[in-house]
């Protein structure tokens, strides 16, 4: 049976929470609680069960929408001039949401993966990445053999390797996508971005536990 559509306050209230929750996870991450995204909303936690049954069906709208809105991004970059500028251009966008927000890694690695919403959202965002990645082959500048689905498993690859890092070096992870995104082109390799880390980075990341 198909879903009603929500009455216009009722729609309003959900996007409120959804607000709410997606800055109080993007700050304190995944552990953060229920009552902690009802206080940031102004209301009780029941008013948040009433809309999400539970806490992962909360991720889950969360992350399906963090998926369409890199979509999105991807969607607006297809009648771009140049295909690689716009190929890359996507993939900095979706390191650029992982590494400000520390809940989005954590959600994708989550079993609200399997969440129908999310992976219908997956899909979709899917479906541009190899949008993005035919005109970059067409275009004779990235290698025969990219599909889009290695385009969105990198964008997570670029923010994973420098994560335990991040605290020393926020922006490291221009430096690996810039190596990876010349790993993925059909021509000579260009000049890094951004330095590698130094020993006192690594050291400070493992007296930190990561």
């Amino acid at each position: 049976m198909p879903q009603r559509p929500l009455r216009a306050d009722a729609a309003r209230n959900r996007r409120l929470l959804l607000d709410a929750a997606a800055g109080t996870f993007a700050e304190y991450g995944m552990e953060a609680s229920i009552a902690q995204v009802a206080a940031r909303a102004g209301v009780g936690k029941g008013t948040v069960f009433r809309h999400f049954a539970s806490k992962e069906y909360l991720v889950a709208a969360i992350l399906a929408d963090h998926l369409d809105e890199l979509a999105a991004t991807g969607t607006a970059l297809l009648d771009a001039d140049d295909p690689t500028a716009a190929l890359l251009e996507f993939m900095t966008a979706g390191v650029e949401r992982q590494s400000v927000d520390r809940s989005f890694c954590q959600a994708t690695t989550g079993a609200v993966r399997g969440e129908p919403q999310v992976r219908a959202a997956s899909e979709r965002l899917a479906k541009v990445a190899e949008a993005l990645t035919d005109r970059a082959r067409r275009q004779g500048a990235v290698r025969d053999d990219v599909t889009g689905h290695d385009v969105v498993l990198l964008i997570s690859a670029a923010y994973q390797v420098t994560a335990p890092l991040q605290s020393a070096d926020p922006a490291l992870w221009q430096r690996y996508l810039a190596l990876i995104f010349d790993g993925l082109r059909s021509e000579a390799a260009h000049p890094l971005p951004h330095p590698a880390p130094g020993r006192d980075q690594f050291t400070a990341a493992t007296d930190a536990g990561g």
